[in-house]
């Protein structure tokens, strides 16, 4: 009876592209001319096709090789894939494995991306390959994503964004302002344009509390106490809020010098248990007859202090 391996089509593919040989023969038959002629195939090398995602699933691409390039410094690699069924979304998968390959190489220390070839080899029932291999066509939308993908992605610069244009930007201002300045500017600088979003109302006490406590932390002031209770002032309408805030400011302040007190004690009384303790060792060494010089170096103690447990 005859042995069936699970996966035929894989091993069948595997045992010939492993082999440096005959992949170099394929891909100088299959790549298209303006691909190959950017790669230096006696450079060939097999690499490790299994990615792992940050979610821990694992996904495996067929082959993939690493190649030189015949165009200066840098890296690509060709990434090949075998089906014997078409797949709609093959062209997402192949671009998904590319991207994975991408990320392993940045893994390995290098930092700019390789230019990653895949090529699907396709062996199915169906003829010809019935789907589209441009990931774009998986879209609902195609040329909307080619815009978006082929081009820069939308960028929000704060740090060139006038302050004049952020108060327009209604509910999101709030975060804007305070994530520009909060660690340029004293916070009571702030004081004028805060008071004017909160008129505004835009905000539930959770968001302006969430605020608050991030320009406190990571802000510049004096008087973050002062500061709270002032825009509570001339923000009547977030009053209970804000003094809440202003309160628990308090609190940590008084909590904070019970502390930095009871640290002070702790050190100060250990301070003087050790001095204790120094000058009864001091008081035996000496009279035991050791000699001053002796026991100021055994104890720390100055000659004066061994000089008064003299007299």
């Amino acid at each position: 009876m005859k042995r069936k391996t699970p996966t035929p089509h894989d091993s069948l593919f595997k045992q010939f592209l492993s082999h440096a040989e005959t992949a170099r023969d394929f891909l100088q038959i299959h790549l298209p001319h303006s691909l190959l002629e950017m790669c230096d195939l006696n450079s060939l090398k097999l690499e490790s096709s299994s990615f792992i995602e940050p979610n821990m699933r694992a996904h495996v691409s067929d082959m993939l090789y690493s190649v030189k390039t015949t165009q200066g410094a840098g890296y690509v690699y060709c990434l090949i894939e075998h089906q014997s069924t078409p797949d709609k979304l093959m062209a997402f998968r192949l671009m998904r494995y590319s991207i994975s390959a991408m990320q392993q190489h940045i893994d390995q220390g290098h930092d700019t991306l390789p230019l990653v070839i895949p090529i699907l080899f396709y062996h199915g029932q169906i003829q010809p390959y019935p789907f589209s291999l441009s990931w774009l066509d998986s879209f609902v939308l195609p040329e909307r994503a080619k815009d978006l993908y082929a081009g820069k992605f939308p960028l929000v610069d704060l740090t060139v964004l006038p302050d004049t244009e952020i108060l327009t930007h209604k509910r999101i201002a709030l975060l804007e302002i305070i994530l520009k300045h909060a660690r340029q500017r004293d916070m009571a600088e702030l004081l004028g344009e805060l008071v004017y979003l909160l008129s505004l109302d835009y905000y539930t006490d959770e968001q302006l509390r969430t605020a608050l406590n991030y320009l406190i932390q990571v802000g510049n002031t004096a008087d973050p106490d002062g500061f709270i209770r002032e825009l509570a002032e001339q923000s009547p309408q977030h009053e209970d809020v804000l003094m809440t805030i202003a309160q628990q400011l308090e609190q940590r302040g008084l909590e904070k010098g019970r502390q930095e007190g009871l640290e002070k004690g702790l050190e100060k009384g250990r301070q003087e248990g050790e001095k204790e303790a120094a000058l009864k060792i001091a008081q035996s060494m000496l009279d035991s007859g050791y000699d001053n010089e002796i026991v100021k170096k055994m104890t720390g103690l100055s000659l004066d202090e061994l000089t008064q447990i003299q007299q």
